[in-house]
């Protein structure tokens, strides 16, 4: 919900969050990834009195923090921004820093401007890489949140700090509620192994630390809210838990994503004929929620951490958000990927190499079934023709990496959990109607068809640069496509049929 800046300004007095944010300073870690973005853009948007947003930028190829910047911001995400203001710049500043150095990698001079000015923390910066090694995901996870929560106790304005988590932090339970739970394992001893203990021995008992967790992420995620469980009382802290984050519902555009993580890949793989399968239970939950939502329930979340602080119902427990979907408007994983194969059909892409045939596999044996008939055996014989004709083969290499990372979901596609979001849906219900217009996430209101229609279309237009001007061209590879999948299946079954015919003669 864009609005010209005098408009804002005129209606500031009956919004809550907007005089919250108004000549706030606000300190961003992760603020280039994914969620950053959108988080950037919507504060830039719909709270224009905030005074300078900090962004801790780590430097890359040599590029300057400045550079990288004006790299983001060249993203068609931040286009309606720059149609409502020209002077967004001027909100802006970068700080050179890095979650895997010491201290954060802040010189002095930067690390006493944020003591002094800052009011507003959103800490998002982690590595989401499921298979991310121990001593990496420790040190970003879990030491990068220990050094923030040391910074933000000098702070001098400090109003209100967003610690962003995961709804799967504690996924070997069954039943998540909104509160911090114990991993028995002590943070600091962890960073210490992390520091000094020889990378392949940290490898070797990696197993053992994660425990019932399926991966690093989740582990060092769940043991960075310990991190935060030690400022209970001295700091306004919260803790917010999206569910899998996946594209825009509305805003700033509809259906915009720039990565390829968690079942976006499988559906972006499934559209161009590459997965032809996925191990999960259809019937489970699928807890999708979109980046948008999600980040203005965090905006809305920062002024409650605020409010409640204020009311000091806050020195009992730090306040919880799991924002997932709720029970009154959930999808599953069988309609989420049905709706998909629907739209990937209706927005074919010109980038596809085969035609779309997709299927879920329940358990695992008929999934490593699929897998070898269905990617191996045509890998194989695609690279076999690469080989005669002189070219290099990569089917099969690709596949590996795919198989890699299909794996890696499977255990978030084939079970269920039942998520508490009592705090989101107090949050929501406290919000003025004003607020409830600009920072809307009421989940009970998501259209998923729509929604699901918008996500193929922009993972079509933005992760596989294949814009919407080429579908004409893209139907008709795509009819090709489906009569050699035809003749192939044919070809198939007819071979089977012979084979049982002179099995059967013999």
């Amino acid at each position: 919900m864009y609005q010209s800046n005098t408009v804002s300004i005129l209606n500031e007095e009956y919004s809550n969050i907007r005089k919250f944010f108004n000549k706030s300073n606000i300190f961003i870690t992760g603020g280039t990834g994914f969620l950053g973005k959108i988080l950037i853009n919507k504060l830039l948007a719909s709270c224009p009195a905030l005074n300078t947003i900090y962004l801790l930028v780590r430097t890359k190829n040599n590029e300057s923090v400045d550079a990288r910047l004006d790299e983001m911001f060249a993203d068609p995400v931040f286009e309606s921004l720059k149609q409502v203001s020209t002077k967004y710049t001027l909100h802006l500043k970068a700080i050179a820093g890095d979650c895997l150095k010491p201290g954060l990698g802040l010189n002095s001079n930067d690390r006493q401007l944020l003591i002094d000015h800052v009011d507003v923390v959103f800490h998002m910066a982690a590595t989401v890489r499921f298979d991310e090694k121990l001593k990496s995901a420790v040190k970003i996870n879990v030491h990068g949140t220990y050094d923030i929560m040391q910074l933000c106790k000098e702070m001098k304005k400090l109003k209100s700090v967003v610690h962003v988590s995961t709804a799967y932090t504690h996924c070997p339970r069954r039943t998540i509620e909104e509160k911090l739970y114990s991993t028995q394992n002590n943070p600091k001893s962890l960073m210490l192994m992390a520091e000094y203990i020889p990378d392949k021995l940290l490898d070797y008992v990696t197993s053992i630390l994660l425990g019932k967790w399926p991966n690093t992420y989740t582990f060092t995620k769940a043991v960075a809210e310990d991190v935060i469980r030690v400022y209970t009382g001295i700091l306004p802290v919260g803790v917010f838990r999206p569910g899998i984050v996946i594209s825009t519902y509305q805003e700033p555009v509809s259906g915009w994503i720039d990565n390829f993580y968690g079942p976006t890949g499988a559906i972006a793989g499934a559209g161009t004929g590459l997965i032809r399968t996925l191990q999960c239970n259809p019937k489970a939950l699928a807890n999708m929620v979109p980046v948008d939502f999600c980040v203005n329930s965090m905006i809305a979340a920062s002024w409650d951490i605020y409010e409640r602080h204020n009311a000091k119902k806050f020195l009992a427990d730090i306040p919880v958000y799991n924002f997932c979907t709720p029970n009154e408007n959930q999808l599953t994983w069988g309609e989420f990927t049905t709706k998909n194969t629907k739209y990937g059909l209706m927005y074919p892409t010109s980038k596809a190499i085969w035609y779309l045939c997709y299927s879920n596999a329940t358990n695992k044996v008929s999934h490593m079934l699929s897998i070898c008939f269905l990617h191996y055996l045509p890998a194989l014989f695609i690279d076999f023709l690469c080989l005669c004709i002189g070219k290099e083969p990569r089917l099969l290499n690709t596949y590996k990496k795919i198989h890699k990372f299909i794996n890696v979901i499977s255990h978030f596609s084939t079970r269920d959990w039942d998520f508490h979001i009592d705090n989101v849906q107090s949050l929501w219900s406290r919000m003025s109607s004003i607020d409830k217009t600009e920072f809307f996430f009421d989940m009970r209101q998501l259209d998923w068809d729509f929604y699901l229609q918008q996500y193929f279309r922009g993972i079509r237009k933005y992760l596989l640069k294949d814009p919407l001007e080429t579908i004409p061209k893209a139907l008709v590879k795509w009819n090709r496509l489906y009569w050699q999948h035809q003749i192939l299946k044919a070809i198939i079954y007819l071979i089977l049929m012979i084979i049982v015919w002179t099995f059967l003669k013999n």
